[in-house]
């Protein structure tokens, strides 16, 4: 067991402290300037087009696809979860407060990988078994013909049904069992049932219950912890231009000022902030492009556009508020890091409701994600098995969920950390190979405005 859990902490040493970063922020870069920084030109219209017609009584899904807001929501449960309460708080113990401007920077260039994601996958989307479908098996294969194509697409649909739907659902239900812990004093099992409940209930219902519960749970959730975050930086008002200084300053010199974390370097706030950032909005990670596909829009681009306002509230809105929260509030001084940290945070402001306040954000955050990374992993496991192993996986997923909320294991953490950084590479070459496709269906939505 040590011989494994050597090994993958190698891996992901290699993935996440250096490979990934560069091509990731390497691809961002490349399609911002491919796509004349697409992420500026269509953010209003992007954000128009989300909250436009807002509403959280939408269209029923159905095996035609879903309205343009599901797939946003479905995808941004994915992409707010954990991370964006434990993620932030880690980059800022590791990094110092200025991981949050390199956080912010690795965002704004995945805006527009994720649009081109987005972009392919309704590109590329097929009907199957009687319902539209897509994401990154579908473009790899359209990409790359042959055994080479086929190759890329089955190594995804493995790497993604493993890091999302069995060890990263785990992950999930783990944070909400030790939160409900800390702040109720309840058995992590019992809780770890109940969201297993849940789950499979959501479950049995398909792509359309799935659907309707996300664009009815993020909204309210981002909501309430955005409220709750702002209430704390009400209270700590003065603190909040030193706060974005220390963002700015400390991002180039980590020991220029107080509030920088004892040791770290610029590699460090780099390191830890675009990692982080990454890990939390998926952008490059082929995860949203499943929700995105079955979209119900009138050209490709215009679910692009859409994809690029989750990256925009998932790091500009609630991952900054976490942030703020802990720097505005000097919690960064007290050498804690992920939840603990966070919850620490909150405390100051909310006395012991701060981690009840933590534990029922972290309840919707990890909830609507352990339902969005079902859907991506069972839209891959479609695509392996057909459609009679579905009902395996969904069972299989509730079982690693109510295992999940007890047993933390450090190598299963790991693990899901290794498979979610596998799973990008055959992602990234996908997209490149088809970056002129992106282009010219971007000129083409141009010309048609």
């Amino acid at each position: 067991m040590d011989f494994l859990e050597s090994i993958v902490k190698s891996v992901n040493s290699i993935l996440w402290d250096y490979l990934l970063i560069i091509l990731l922020c390497g691809t961002g870069i490349y399609f911002s300037f491919r796509l004349k920084f697409v992420q500026i030109r269509k953010f209003k219209a992007g954000m128009k087009s989300v909250f436009g017609g807002f509403s959280l009584h939408g269209a029923k899904a159905t095996a035609d696809g879903m309205s343009s807001f599901q797939s946003l929501t479905t995808a941004v449960a994915a992409q707010v979860g954990t991370g964006n309460i434990a993620g932030a708080a880690s980059a800022i113990a590791a990094g110092g407060p200025g991981a949050i401007f390199w956080m912010w920077l690795s965002a704004f260039f995945g805006m527009a990988t994720i649009y081109s994601e987005a972009t392919l996958a309704q590109k590329y989307k097929q009907r199957v078994h009687g319902e539209i479908t897509g994401g990154p098996v579908y473009y790899i294969r359209e990409a790359y013909k042959g055994t080479f194509g086929k190759f890329l697409a089955t190594f995804f649909s493995i790497t993604i049904i493993l890091a999302l739907g069995f060890m990263g659902n785990m992950v999930q239900s783990n944070s909400i069992g030790e939160s409900f812990k800390t702040a109720f004093n309840i058995n992590p099992v019992i809780i770890g049932v109940i969201v297993a409940i849940a789950a499979g209930f959501i479950f049995i219902g398909g792509a359309s219950r799935i659907a309707t519960v996300t664009e009815k749970i993020v909204p309210i959730m981002a909501l309430l912890y955005v409220l709750g975050s702002i209430v704390i930086l009400i209270m700590n008002f003065g603190n909040l231009g030193n706060s974005f200084k220390q963002i700015f300053v400390l991002a180039f010199d980590p020991q220029a000022m107080a509030g920088g974390v004892v040791g770290a370097t610029v590699k460090d706030a780099v390191r830890y902030g675009v990692a982080r950032g990454l890990f939390s909005n998926e952008a490059g990670m082929g995860s949203t492009p499943h929700a995105h596909a079955r979209a119900k829009v009138e050209h490709p681009c215009d679910q692009g556009i859409v994809a690029i306002v989750g990256v925009f509230i998932d790091t500009f809105v609630v991952l900054t508020m976490t942030a703020l929260v802990i720097i505005s509030t000097g919690a960064v001084q007290t050498g804690l890091t992920a939840a603990p940290l966070a919850q620490y945070a909150f405390n100051t402001a909310f006395g012991s409701f701060g981690n009840i306040f933590i534990a029922i954000c972290m309840l919707f955050f990890a909830f609507s994600t352990i339902i969005g990374w079902y859907f991506f992993g069972e839209i891959n496991v479609r695509y392996l098995f057909g459609k009679g192993a579905v009902k395996i996986y969904a069972a299989l997923v509730v079982v690693f969920i109510i295992i999940g909320s007890k047993l933390k294991v450090d190598l299963v953490w790991s693990l899901s950390d290794m498979f979610n950084g596998l799973m990008v590479i055959p992602n990234l070459f996908g997209l490149l190979a088809l970056s002129g496709i992106v282009v010219k269906l971007s000129k083409e939505h141009d010309d048609n405005e």
